[in-house]
């Protein structure tokens, strides 16, 4: 599947679209170059599950939680600055992987042998004329 995002209005109707779409799926590896959206993607899904904390880059904390307004909690992961999967491994990044919350992966490359088989990949991209598109693989 694939949506186009031509101007940031636009994101929060894609991520609703995106939510209906991987119905049922916990674990998303969100993946494309540095300024592409992915976390601003991650604030739209948010919005649309109803989390009301700031959403912002875990770039320094590697994981964010989040709650929504129904008690469920999601976690928003960036393992840009992590240098290898054992240093992954050394807080317990399985333990979330596979605790049933969603799961919001960037630069999945850093892990990818601790990545679970169910990991949704979301490719984002920059499309010529400035807009970003999103394609994802079930």
């Amino acid at each position: 599947m694939k949506w186009t995002i031509g101007h940031l209005d636009e994101i929060r109707e894609v991520a609703a679209s995106f939510l209906d779409y991987v119905q049922g799926r916990r674990l998303f590896a969100l993946r494309g170059p540095m300024g592409v959206g992915k976390t601003t993607f991650v604030k739209a899904v948010c919005a649309c599950l109803g989390v009301e904390d700031d959403v912002s880059s875990p770039t320094f904390a590697i994981v964010n939680e989040y709650v929504t307004q129904g008690g469920e909690t999601l976690y928003h992961f960036d393992f840009y600055r992590v240098n290898s999967e054992e240093e992954a491994m050394d807080f317990g990044v399985e333990e979330y992987f596979y605790g049933g919350s969603r799961c919001f992966i960037e630069w999945p490359e850093k892990i990818e042998g601790l990545l679970p088989e169910e990991a949704v990949d979301c490719y984002f991209s920059e499309l010529p004329d400035g807009s970003r598109e999103l394609s994802v693989t079930i």
